[in-house]
C-alpha cells in the first residue's frame, strides 16, 4: 500500500492540525485541504534536502485513501527528487485524449533566521496563510490533490482521463519536468495541460478585480557565457588586446542593441487589456500597439516603460562578471553572463548568432551556459478552456474578464509546450492589488480566501471540460 510510505514527520503534522484549526468554521473539504496544506508546507522540499519523495509518497497515500487504484499512482524517483503522476480514469465517452493538471512540489529554500517565523510551519494571520510554498506552488498542489479526492469520493466519472502531473525540481534543473514531458509520454500524452503555477489576477480595494491573465506563452530563459581570452602578461606592460576591455566593449554593444519587435495574438490581447485599464499615454500606446504592432510611436512609448518594454521582443542583459587572476597581471580571460528572455518560438541558437553579430569580434566566445535550454512555442487560446475558466472565475468575481498573456519567467509549461502539449496557466490565485506574494522571498504568503476559492475553481473547470453534458 502506498500509504505505508507516509513519513513519521507527516503524521506529527497531521496530529497537530485539529488544535491549530479548531477556531475555523470549515467545510469538510476545506478542513481536509488545510490539513494537507499544513503537512506539505512543513516538508522542506528545497534542493539539497531530499524531501520531495516523502511529499510525493504522502500525497499518493492521500489519493489512494480517496479511492485511486495503486496502479494509477506513479512515484518516479529522479536522483534526490521525484515526480508524482496520478491518473483519474474516465469512461472514454468524450473520445478525447487526457487533460494534464500541472503543479510542482519543490520550493526555493528559506533560511529560518531570515524569516520572522519558521518558514516551514504554516501560519494564518490577517487573512493570509504564511510559509514557504504557500504561493509557489503548494497551493496549486493542494488545490489539485483535494479536487481529485473530492471528485473521486463524489463518484464523479469524467468523460476522458484526467492526469495529475507533479514535478519535483521546477525551481532548479527541471529534470523531472523534462523526464515527464519528453520521456514518459506513456504517462503524460494529452490533448492539453492546465497549469496551476501560472495565471492570476488582482483584487482592487472596492472588491472588483483586474482582468485574469491566463498564461498561454512564456519567454525562454537562456544565459550565454561571453568570454574574451589572450595570453595576458605583466601589468607594467599593457597590451592592446586586454581581455577585460574587449569584453567591456562587447557588453556595451549588447546594451545598445534592441532585438526586433515581435508580437502574437497573446501579447497583443494583453497589451489591449492593460491599456484599457489605464488613462494615460502608455495606455493609449498599448492599445495602439495591439492594433498596429508596427506603430513606431507606440513602440517608443512602450520601450520607455520599465514595466512593459519586455513585452516587445527578446531581451538580453549582463548579470555577472568574472575576470583576471591577480591585480598585478594582465587578465588572461574575462567572462560575462548575459541572461536572455527569448520571445516564444525563437530558437536558442538564433539568439546566440544575433549576439555574435552584435559583438562583431570573432575572438570572443559566445556559448550557452548550459546545453539543456529549450525554446517553447505559444499555445493558441481555446474557446472551451476560456469558457470553463470564465465559469470558475465568475463564481467568485462575476464581472471578471479573461486575457491571454505571456510570462517573462519560466514554468513547467515550457517543456510540455515544447513536447507538443499546449499548456494554459489557469491557477486560482488572486492577490490584493499592489501587494506581493513574496514568492521566492521572505514571508511568502497566500490570501486565505484565494486558497479556499481554488478548491471550487478546479471542480468547476473539470466538470465543464470533462463532465457529462446535460441533455438538451
Amino acid at each position: 500500500m502506498i500509504r505505508t510510505f507516509l513519513s513519521a514527520a507527516a503524521c506529527v503534522f497531521i496530529s497537530t492540525f485539529a488544535a491549530e484549526a479548531a477556531h475555523h468554521e470549515l467545510t469538510p473539504a476545506q478542513a481536509k485541504a488545510r490539513e494537507i496544506y499544513q503537512t506539505v508546507i512543513a516538508m522542506r522540499t528545497a534542493e539539497g534536502h531530499g524531501n520531495v519523495p516523502a511529499m510525493a509518497a504522502y500525497l499518493a497515500g492521500e489519493l489512494e485513501s480517496a479511492g485511486f487504484a495503486t496502479e494509477d499512482i506513479h512515484i518516479i524517483p529522479v536522483k534526490e527528487t521525484a515526480a508524482l503522476v496520478v491518473r483519474y480514469r474516465g469512461d472514454g465517452s468524450a473520445n478525447a485524449k487526457p487533460i494534464l493538471f500541472l503543479a510542482h512540489m519543490d520550493v526555493v529554500d528559506a533560511i529560518r533566521d531570515d524569516w520572522e517565523h519558521d518558514p516551514f510551519t504554516l501560519r494564518e494571520e490577517d487573512g493570509y496563510f504564511l510559509g514557504r510554498g504557500t504561493s509557489d506552488n503548494k497551493t496549486g498542489v493542494v488545490n489539485l490533490t483535494q479536487t481529485f479526492m473530492r471528485l473521486k469520493k463524489e463518484g464523479f466519472t469524467p468523460t476522458r482521463d484526467l492526469i495529475l502531473v507533479f514535478s519535483g525540481d521546477e525551481e532548479t534543473g527541471m529534470t523531472t519536468t523534462r523526464m515527464l514531458a519528453y520521456d514518459r509520454k506513456d504517462l503524460t500524452d494529452a490533448e492539453y495541460a492546465l497549469n496551476s503555477d501560472a495565471g492570476g489576477s488582482a483584487i482592487l480595494e472596492d472588491g472588483t478585480t483586474l482582468p485574469f491573465y491566463m498564461q498561454a506563452a512564456e519567454k525562454t530563459y537562456a544565459t550565454f557565457n561571453i568570454t574574451a581570452r589572450n595570453p595576458g602578461g605583466h601589468s607594467s606592460r599593457p597590451r592592446a588586446d586586454n581581455a577585460i576591455y574587449d569584453l567591456a566593449k562587447a557588453l556595451l554593444k549588447i546594451e545598445a542593441y534592441q532585438f526586433p519587435v515581435m508580437s502574437n495574438e497573446i501579447t497583443r490581447a494583453a497589451a489591449r487589456a492593460d491599456g484599457e485599464e489605464m488613462d494615460d499615454k502608455l495606455g493609449a500606446a498599448l492599445i495602439k500597439f495591439s492594433e498596429n504592432p508596427a506603430s513606431k510611436k507606440a513602440i517608443k512609448t512602450i520601450r520607455a516603460s520599465k514595466d512593459y518594454a519586455n513585452i516587445l521582443n527578446t531581451t538580453c542583459v549582463a548579470t555577472m562578471l568574472e575576470a583576471g587572476h591577480a591585480d598585478n597581471a594582465l587578465p588572461q580571460s574575462a567572462m560575462a553572463k548575459v541572461n536572455c528572455r527569448i520571445f516564444p518560438g525563437i530558437e536558442i541558437d538564433t539568439v546566440r548568432q544575433a549576439l555574435v553579430e552584435v559583438i562583431g569580434n570573432d575572438a570572443l566566445e559566445v556559448q550557452p551556459a548550459r546545453d539543456d535550454y529549450v525554446a517553447s512555442p505559444a499555445s493558441t487560446p481555446r474557446d472551451d478552456i476560456n469558457a470553463a475558466l470564465l465559469k470558475a472565475l465568475s463564481a467568485r468575481y462575476p464581472d471578471i474578464k479573461i486575457v491571454p498573456a505571456m510570462s517573462s519567467g519560466g514554468t513547467d509549461g515550457m517543456h510540455f509546450r515544447r513536447a507538443g502539449v499546449p499548456t494554459y496557466g489557469v491557477g486560482a490565485g488572486f492577490g490584493k492589488f499592489g501587494e506581493s506574494s513574496h514568492a521566492h522571498g521572505l514571508n511568502e504568503r497566500r490570501l486565505v480566501s484565494s486558497f479556499y476559492g481554488g478548491l471550487d475553481h478546479w471542480i468547476i473547470m473539470i466538470k465543464e471540460l470533462a463532465g457529462p453534458k446535460a441533455e438538451e
